[in-house]
């Protein structure tokens, strides 16, 4: 495997960009080494700039759940290009969209497109202050919602406590009203919300961890927060930027039987495209102008290229429902194989796999939150990361994420990836 135009690369772009990439994971600090620069993807595969092809469970960290370059999606997208790129104006395809997202999620009356899901979060957390007036949120540790100010917290010193700032430049006042619960942890929220339920404007929740590693909710925690949000009058958000159209057409929502106050959604809703989207009942949207006080804007929401993309990915899933069928099958697969290499070779893993979702912990843990899941020993996730690398298959360059499965994927190379996965040489230091 031949890394020149790669590392060449790289080096040129660290003048110019801090770090040398556009998001921080991408730069293989995890696990070592210098990042590929892609080419070109293609259905389930990626190609970087020095030629060498790679069986790929990054998916652009979700949203190719298709596969890369689907030709009804391309299709679409240059149709919209060759009328225009942008029109800071409404559009049909934008209502079409959104249309569709409403079908697939009744929870959702109505909603507003925007371009992230930073933006989708950082805009669903302003519409719940703005309709309850209200000013506390609950988040949970280990949960990510994007780097918002307001967002990009972590617990201090006890785990119950008003969030410190996670990152330089995020003012102490910007979070002071962002308080942390444990995920799958009933009691961390009962007390936060005994304490401070009558200022809690809303609790936001990945409804399945996918950035900690994948963690999925225990029976009933998410009835739980359900049934306490009511209780207090403060609204529930589920963060469905990842899970939404992933682990079913209608998300997790669908999947647990819970119907949150407003969603966030992305990745997937832009089949490949910058588009996000938040949204939830009628009343609470209301609130967002022009019709109501709560402001939010954006010159390329609802981008012509980014819709057409959206809509065709959307219809290709709603058109297809066995699809989530065979994702399901082929997720068990890779788990299984995982979990067979720990049970021959008595290993220290762990493997949680939602639909389409999974990750492997390098643990003896149960990964069920935050504490559990940075249990994992992290060299020998870079260490088997380098070894898949070398196999062909490019998976996330980090033990903190997602291995995401596509419908690209056909049953001969998840076999072959079976295989690589139960023949990982043991890594000792």
């Amino acid at each position: 495997m031949k890394t020149d135009k790669s590392r060449e690369l790289f080096c040129r772009s660290r003048q110019v960009i801090p770090g040398g990439v556009n998001s921080p994971v991408r730069a293989f600090q995890a696990v070592g080494g210098d990042p590929l620069f892609i080419q070109r993807a293609q259905g389930s595969h990626i190609t970087d700039v020095d030629g060498n092809t790679y069986l790929d469970y990054v998916c652009s960290w979700g949203p190719a759940i298709l596969g890369h370059a689907h030709p009804r999606v391309v299709e679409a997208v240059q149709k919209a290009c060759a009328d225009g790129l942008s029109f800071g104006a409404p559009t049909r395809r934008e209502m079409i969209l959104a249309e569709l997202i409403k079908e697939a999620m009744p929870s959702i009356e109505k909603l507003r497109l925007v371009n992230s899901g930073t933006e989708a979060v950082m805009s669903a957390i302003r519409v719940a202050r703005g309709y309850t007036k209200r000013d506390r949120i609950i988040k949970f540790k280990g949960n990510y919602h994007g780097h918002s100010d307001g967002l990009l917290v972590k617990a201090g010193s006890a785990a119950l406590t008003t969030a410190v700032p996670d990152s330089a430049g995020v003012p102490r006042s910007y979070t002071e009203n962002t308080l942390v619960a444990l995920y799958n942890d009933r009691a961390s929220v009962q007390e936060l919300m005994e304490k401070y339920g009558h200022t809690v404007a809303a609790i936001i929740v990945e409804p399945v961890a996918a950035n900690m590693g994948v963690v999925l909710p225990q029976p009933g925690f998410l009835g739980f927060l359900r049934d306490i949000t009511r209780e207090y009058g403060a609204l529930l958000i589920f963060d469905e930027v990842i899970t939404g159209f992933r682990l079913g057409y209608g998300g997790a929502q669908e999947q647990y039987g819970i119907s949150p106050d407003l969603t966030t959604l992305g990745k997937i809703i832009g089949g490949g495209m910058p588009l996000a989207a938040y949204g939830g009942k009628e009343e609470i949207m209301n609130q967002v102008s022009p019709m109501g006080h709560v402001y939010q804007a954006g010159t390329l929401s609802g981008n012509p290229a980014a819709t057409a993309a959206g809509i065709a990915t959307l219809e290709i899933l709603r058109d297809h429902p066995g699809y989530y069928q065979e994702l399901e099958e082929k997720g068990q697969q890779l788990a299984q194989a995982f979990r067979q290499r720990g049970e021959e070779r008595g290993e220290r893993l762990q493997v949680n796999q939602a639909g389409s979702l999974l990750c492997a912990f390098h643990t003896d843990r149960p990964v069920l939150d935050y504490d559990s899941a940075v249990s994992s020993d992290t060299q020998e996730y870079a260490a088997f990361f380098r070894y898949m690398l070398e196999a062909g298959i490019y998976m996330a360059p980090s033990q903190y994420e997602a291995m995401f499965v596509s419908v690209a994927h056909t049953p001969q190379e998840i076999q072959q990836t079976c295989q690589a996965i139960r023949e990982y040489p043991k890594y000792r230091r």
